[in-house]
């Protein structure tokens, strides 16, 4: 079991069950509306993903606050990264963007190599559907941040993202603007006495 700050997580039988938990601080009868509300969202948004290409996991069922999903076996990205790896999340990222799908917390932690050799994107419960450049540039500057937390080699492997990314969205070079933008914006950067 795997306690994240919006869900509970546990594996059962080769599944998932990703079940949404209460937060006490809100009122009952909204609680329940939005935890139902962003567990349907997190389904479609998966379920859309899956068929728009995206390797996802398949969502068996979904019950009150409750997703049903398949296991994916292999590695967290944050452990296997390499440039290669890298490379092809940007490919994947560059689909995603170009179906207006925004994954809302792309992390090396929500990827997974598989043992089939496949990256599957995990964890949509922060996505939405938005075709902006900044959508798109937010979600592109949280993978980045990400890389620069997690690998030592973040700058080459952000640059291999880019290549991915590049090949894979028509709009990238605006977005990748965009990204640039968004680091340069002073709750980004430490700004100069």
């Amino acid at each position: 079991m795997i306690q994240c700050a919006e869900a509970i997580i546990e594996f059962k039988d080769g599944l998932v069950f990703k079940r949404r938990i209460r937060k006490r601080y809100r009122i009952k009868e909204i609680d329940e509306r939005i935890r139902k509300e962003r567990t349907r969202s997190e389904a479609k948004l998966i379920s859309e993903a899956r068929r728009r290409g995206i390797p996802t996991p398949i969502i068996f069922d979904i019950f009150d606050y409750t997703l049903v999903m398949e296991r994916i076996e292999g590695d967290l990205v944050r452990e296997v990264i390499t440039p290669r790896i890298s490379e092809q999340i940007g490919e994947l990222v560059g689909k995603l963007h170009r179906n207006g799908i925004i994954h809302g917390d792309l992390t090396t932690s929500n990827l997974i190599l598989g043992s089939d050799n496949i990256l599957y994107l995990i964890d949509f419960g922060l996505s939405f559907f938005d075709s902006s450049i900044e959508a798109m540039g937010v979600d592109v500057h949280v993978f980045f941040q990400s890389l620069k937390a997690t690998c030592k080699s973040w700058e080459e492997l952000k640059e291999s993202f880019i290549k991915g990314y590049t090949r894979s969205l028509p709009d990238a070079p605006q977005v990748l603007t965009r990204v640039s933008e968004i680091e340069q914006r002073g709750r980004y950067v430490a700004r100069k006495k």
